[in-house]
């Protein structure tokens, strides 16, 4: 299974953010969140033309462009970084000014025989500065290039998270909103695919919310697919705990296109292809794939959102990717 991997977008780093998040810590919160957000929810998703607003002030900015957020996202989750960087460039100056004394020294005995004594050392002097030079030139290649691939994955993930999602008919919220308080589960492809996931997770239903778990289809050849609901009196409450578990829908759909796009593409993925994306509390990535996503396999790693272990097992929830 071919894997792309990202990361969901980080928090707005302001206050009010802070707050919000901390406050769905407690499971009596995130109990009353998840059933707020499904209290107008319809059977049959929005078609994709009625969710595209055009509305600039609201795109997601693009993952290419490095936001100051970004930025200070990469300092808290790597502090030492830029002291380690000014180090190495401190030690990559010293030794190529001391390359460069030795060499004056090494050219002035070469040219008078009465110093061809002190060109041994002159030799040794240059060469341990010469493998200074190199050894810290090449850590602080390795560093720049792992701070460049973490900016380049929080800006992919800010953008993430600005992306928007349909509750109801009257409350449209971005990705972010639902950090520490669902695990999403993104679907993208093909209404066929998203109807075989549909059908896939049906014996899973009651266990995936108990986990928080939320999905959010993404069709991606411009049908909408349509769930077919249950609605006998028998399965009356198994059909409501099916419409909450796919609530969710994309709007602004050329923004949620070109970011899954460019995920693929990076990650060398056709674009055609159906994928799935997995993420944590913390909306970070937890698992990704091509296919349908592995239900049964999500029930059995994800910790419950409520009860005993609420809350102590919220970063249990897999290896961030």
């Amino acid at each position: 299974m071919a894997q792309f991997c990202y990361i969901l977008g980080p928090s707005n780093l302001r206050l009010k953010h802070s707050s919000f998040r901390f406050c769905f810590q407690s499971p009596i919160y995130r109990k009353n969140a998840l059933s707020f957000i499904c209290t107008k929810f319809h059977a049959k998703p929005p078609l994709l033309s009625s969710s595209i607003v055009c509305s600039a002030a609201n795109k997601p900015s693009s993952s290419s462009e490095i936001s100051s957020d970004a930025r200070i996202r990469s300092e808290v989750l790597s502090p030492f970084r830029s002291l380690r960087m000014f180090f190495y460039l401190a030690f990559i100056a010293s030794g190529a000014l001391g390359g460069l004394i030795a060499t004056t020294q090494l050219i002035a005995s070469l040219t008078n025989p009465a110093r061809s004594s002190e060109v041994p050392d002159t030799l040794t002097t240059l060469g341990i500065d010469v493998g200074a030079v190199s050894v810290f030139a090449f850590l602080y290649f390795r560093e720049n290039t792992a701070k460049n691939r973490q900016l380049a994955r929080l800006s992919r993930e800010e953008s993430l998270s600005n992306l928007k999602l349909r509750v109801n008919e009257n409350k449209i919220i971005p990705v972010s909103s639902l950090r520490g308080i669902a695990r999403l589960v993104i679907c993208s492809g093909p209404a066929s695919f998203i109807l075989e996931s549909f059908k896939l997770s049906e014996p899973f239903t009651e266990r995936l919310l108990e986990r928080g778990v939320l999905v959010v289809p993404f069709a991606t050849d411009g049908n909408s697919p349509g769930f077919d609901f249950d609605e006998s009196e028998d399965m009356k409450d198994i059909t409501a705990k099916r419409k909450k578990l796919w609530q969710l829908n994309p709007v602004y759909v050329p923004e949620w296109t070109e970011w899954l796009n460019e995920q693929k593409k990076l990650a060398g993925v056709s674009p055609e292809s159906p994928v799935y994306l997995s993420l944590r509390l913390d909306g970070r990535v937890r698992g990704s794939g091509v296919g349908y996503p592995p239900w049964n396999a999500l029930v059995a790693q994800l910790p419950p959102v409520k009860g005993l272990w609420s809350g102590l097992l919220d970063g249990m929830d897999g290896r961030v990717l």
